[in-house]
């Protein structure tokens, strides 16, 4: 394996958020199992040692999103459900398979927020990453409803109600609602950052590179777009302002995705191989 460019300048990737990126992009259409040698050579080239895939492993297994099994190769671990079930929604986003109509109605959740700042920032980040923004502290709004709002209330203890609502005003009216939901402007500023900084790491990548680099390029564009779910509630068009730079930064990362594809997964089928091999575990 070659020798890859350094990206610490782009992103600094804990080890449990590119764990998350690894299962979610490569893992689950290979049947959400991975042998620990196999994480540690995939993780490698993101400048991610060993002892720390293990530590978020751990991690990961005590907090349910994978469980430890004993593969032909030695011990690995797989999805759980609940993990298969949020990467999954996060890919629909990611590559935008799921459509985005909208029938004019949103979705309003009424709460009582929980008294711990540590415990509201918590619920904050998870809402936002199912497309929900809040107009007041109790009071959270999505154009784009899920079921899964519910099983994250109840599981935190979180007595709330739930309604549909249409806005009274029209698009313009509900366009009003959705900057006091989204700070639209700082979001666009955000995606026309995201290429810029990407530009340089994916660009370079051609036919002739390594498999290892193709892959880093791609793990680093892939990582950096899924922030996005966090960011972006990923509205329909005509709540969005025009010339949205949401559209060609997405347009950006489509290309760029599909084109070093081929390579990342060589690159990620041959760690698999060498994993089987039972060949000791090196950074490349």
């Amino acid at each position: 394996m070659g020798s890859t460019q350094d990206l610490s300048q782009y992103a600094a990737m804990q080890a449990r958020s590119a764990l998350f990126d690894l299962y979610g992009d490569y893992l689950r259409p290979r049947g959400g199992r991975a042998p620990v040698a196999a994480l540690v050579r995939l993780l490698a080239p993101l400048g991610i040692a060993a002892p720390a895939v293990r530590t978020a492993v751990s991690r990961m297994v005590r907090q349910g999103w994978l469980h430890p099994l004993r593969l032909s190769t030695g011990p690995g671990y797989l999805l759980t459900p609940k993990a298969a079930r949020r990467l999954d929604e996060a890919a629909t986003r990611i590559y935008r398979t799921g459509g985005n109509s909208w029938d004019g109605r949103f979705d309003l959740i009424v709460m009582d927020p929980p008294a711990q700042r540590a415990d509201r920032a918590r619920l904050a980040s998870n809402l936002s990453f199912l497309g929900y923004g809040a107009i007041e502290p109790a009071t959270w709004v999505a154009a784009r409803p899920t079921d899964e709002v519910e099983t994250l209330l109840a599981e935190s203890g979180i007595r709330f109600e739930r309604f549909t609502a249409s806005h009274a005003g029209g698009v313009d009216g509900a366009a009003a609602l959705v900057r006091r939901a989204w700070n639209l402007e700082e979001i666009g500023a955000a995606y026309e950052e995201f290429v810029r900084t990407l530009q340089p790491v994916v660009a370079p990548i051609h036919a002739g590179s390594d498999d290892q680099e193709a892959y880093a390029a791609r793990f680093t564009l892939v990582h950096a777009w899924r922030t996005f779910l966090f960011r972006d509630p990923q509205l329909p068009p005509q709540l969005l302002p025009e010339q949205w730079p949401g559209s060609a930064a997405a347009d950006f990362f489509d290309t760029h995705a599909a084109r070093l594809r081929p390579a990342a997964d060589r690159f990620v089928d041959r760690c698999f191989e060498l994993a089987s091999s039972r060949l000791p575990v090196t950074a490349s």
